[in-house]
C-alpha cells in the first residue's frame, strides 16, 4: 500500500473540506470534462481521487489514484480506459470511516452491481448515522470494501425492493442523516442529490448539448458551461440524453440550512454560493470585522490566501493600508516529501515568509480565516515579530470555532479546539499578541446578506462549529459518549 506523505504543519491547523463531486453527460470523452472539474475542486480534497465513466460499447470503467487530479488525470494512457458520454468523478481528505492512512478502497466513487445493471455514486458530505446502518447492515449479510461511510448508500440501494436505480436511491437515501450532495450514474442516467437541509453545495451546469453537476460554480468556468441553477436542498435531478433534467423532491420539505463556513473559508472566492460571490461575501467580512473590532495599526495583512478578500475589506472600511505583509510559496504544494526533523522544525516557514522591509517597525493588523488549534497562528505570530513588527493584532473572519463539524469536515475533537477551552482573552494571551477579535456571529450572518443578523430561534444557516446547535442530531457520536451543547 502506498504510503501517503505526511501534511504539512501548516494545513494541520486547518479545517478541511472533505471532498468535492463533479459529473457529466451527454459529451465525448466525458472523463476529460471530469477531470477538469475535478482540478477545479482540488482545493475541496487533496489526499486523492476517482473517475468512473461508462461507454455503451464497453461498460464501466474506473480510476482511483492518490495525490493530485493534475498528476494522475491529465495522462492519455490512464484516460483512454475511461471512454463514454457519461462519468462522475470525486477528490477527497479523509472520509468519517478512515481519520488516519488513507487507503485505495476508500477512495469513491464506489460501484456496485444491481439486477437491473450497475451504478456508480460520489458523496460530499457525511452521514452521521453510518455506525449504526454499517451495524444493521453488516448483520444483515452485507459485505463492506471500505471504511466510508458513503458505501452505506450503495448497500442501502443493493436491499430496496424498487423497480429503478433512481427510486432505490431515493429509498436509501430516506434512512441516511446528516449531510449529503451527491453525484451518480447509471448507464444511461447522471443524478444529482441534496440532501433536505442543503448543507454541502451542488450545482447544475449546461455545456454543449450535454450537462453537468459540480460542487462549485467555479469548475463549471474552467469548462465553459453555463451556470444553470443550483440543486435545491431536498432536490434529486435525474438527467438522461432523452428526457433532460427532471426534478425530484424525494424528502420532505424543511427549512434548509447551508453551511456557513463555505462562505468563509471551503469554496473558492471565485464560485457563486446562493447568488452571492463568495469573494464579495469574504470582503464584506472584513467590513464587518472592522466595524466591530476597530484597531490603530499601521498595515492590515491577509494570512495566505484565504484571508485575503476580509483584509481587503478590512483595510477599505478602516484606512488603514492593505499590504501583503506575508509571501506564499506558491510551489510549495500541500505536502513536503520525507523532510528531515531540522526541516519539520522550520514549521510554517516552508510555505510562509515575511517581507521584512514592508513589516520592520510597523504595527501589523493580521487577518485569517479562523483559529483551529492556534499553533499555526502562534508560529506566524513570531515571524511577523522577529521581522521587527512593533505590534500584532489578530482579527479573525469567523467566529470562535468551539465545536466539531459532523456534516463533512475535518475537524479536531472538542478538546483540542482553542475556542472550546478558553474565552477570547485567554486566547489572546496564548498566542502571545497585542490584541485578537474574532467576528461576531450575527457580523457574520450581515456579511452573507442577512441584514438583521442570525435568527436565533431559526437559524437561516449551519453555524454548529460555532453555535453547537446541531441541525441534525449527531447520532453515531451521542451514542460514543458526545455530549451536545446544553440548552440555554
Amino acid at each position: 500500500m502506498r504510503e501517503m506523505p505526511p501534511s504539512h504543519p501548516f494545513d494541520d491547523d486547518k479545517l478541511k473540506e472533505e471532498c468535492g463531486v463533479f459529473g457529466a453527460i451527454g459529451l465525448t470523452d466525458a472523463a476529460n470534462f471530469v477531470a477538469l472539474g475535478l482540478h477545479a475542486l482540488q482545493h475541496r480534497g487533496q489526499e486523492a481521487g476517482g473517475i468512473v465513466s461508462h461507454d455503451p460499447e464497453v461498460g464501466f470503467n474506473s480510476a482511483r489514484r492518490f495525490g493530485y487530479v493534475r498528476d494522475n488525470f491529465t495522462k492519455a494512457s490512464l484516460m483512454d480506459t475511461l471512454p463514454g458520454p457519461l462519468a462522475i468523478g470525486h477528490v477527497r481528505y479523509s472520509t468519517a470511516g478512515s481519520k488516519g492512512q488513507t487507503q485505495i478502497r476508500d477512495v469513491q466513487p464506489f460501484f456496485g452491481e444491481f439486477s437491473m445493471g450497475g451504478a456508480a455514486i460520489a458523496h460530499n458530505g457525511n452521514i452521521t448515522n453510518a455506525n449504526a446502518l454499517r451495524k444493521e447492515l453488516i448483520e444483515r449479510g452485507s459485505i463492506f470494501q471500505s471504511s466510508s461511510d458513503s458505501e452505506c448508500i450503495i448497500h442501502l440501494m443493493a436491499r430496496s425492493l424498487q423497480r429503478n436505480i433512481p427510486e432505490r436511491m431515493k429509498d436509501a437515501l430516506r434512512r441516511v442523516e446528516g449531510a449529503f450532495s451527491i453525484v451518480a450514474m447509471t448507464r444511461t442516467k447522471l443524478i444529482g442529490v441534496r440532501d433536505p437541509l442543503g448543507v454541502r453545495p451542488l450545482v447544475l451546469g449546461r455545456l454543449g448539448d450535454g450537462w453537468v453537476l459540480s460542487s462549485e460554480t467555479c469548475a463549471l468556468d474552467i469548462l465553459g458551461a453555463e451556470f444553470i441553477r443550483e440543486i435545491a436542498p431536498g432536490e434529486m435531478v435525474v438527467i438522461s440524453a432523452d428526457k433532460g433534467v427532471e426534478s425530484f423532491q424525494p424528502f420532505e420539505r424543511t427549512k434548509p440550512r447551508f453551511c456557513i463556513f463555505e462562505h468563509v473559508y471551503f469554496s473558492r472566492p471565485d464560485s457563486i454560493l446562493g447568488g452571492r460571490s463568495v469573494y464579495e461575501t469574504r470582503h464584506a467580512i472584513g467590513v464587518e470585522l472592522a466595524k466591530e473590532a476597530p484597531v490603530d495599526a499601521d498595515l492590515v495583512c491577509p494570512v495566505p490566501d484565504s484571508g485575503t478578500p476580509a483584509a481587503i475589506g478590512f483595510s477599505q472600511q478602516s484606512g488603514i493600508p492593505y499590504a501583503m505583509g506575508i509571501i506564499r510559496n506558491q510551489y510549495m504544494g500541500r505536502t513536503f516529501i520525507e523532510p528531515t526533523e531540522q526541516i519539520r522544525n522550520m514549521g510554517v516557514r516552508l510555505k510562509l515568509n515575511v517581507n521584512r522591509a514592508l513589516i520592520r517597525g510597523k504595527r501589523v493588523i493580521l487577518v485569517d480565516d479562523s483559529v483551529v488549534r492556534g499553533t499555526t497562528s502562534r508560529k506566524i505570530k513570531q515571524m511577523i515579530l522577529d521581522a521587527g513588527a512593533a505590534e500584532v493584532h489578530f482579527r479573525i473572519a469567523s467566529p470562535p470555532t468551539a465545536w466539531p463539524c459532523f456534516y463533512g469536515v475535518d475537524t479536531p475533537e472538542r478538546s483540542k479546539l482553542l475556542a472550546a477551552n478558553m474565552s477570547e482573552e485567554e486566547m489572546r494571551a496564548y498566542l502571545e499578541v497585542d490584541s485578537l477579535k474574532f467576528i461576531s456571529l450575527d457580523g457574520l450572518y450581515r456579511a452573507v446578506g442577512e441584514a438583521k443578523g442570525r435568527n436565533s430561534e431559526a437559524p437561516q444557516y449551519c453555524d454548529a462549529c460555532f453555535s453547537g446547535e446541531y441541525p441534525v442530531a449527531p447520532s453515531d457520536m451521542i451514542a460514543n459518549g458526545f455530549e451536545l451543547k446544553a440548552a440555554e
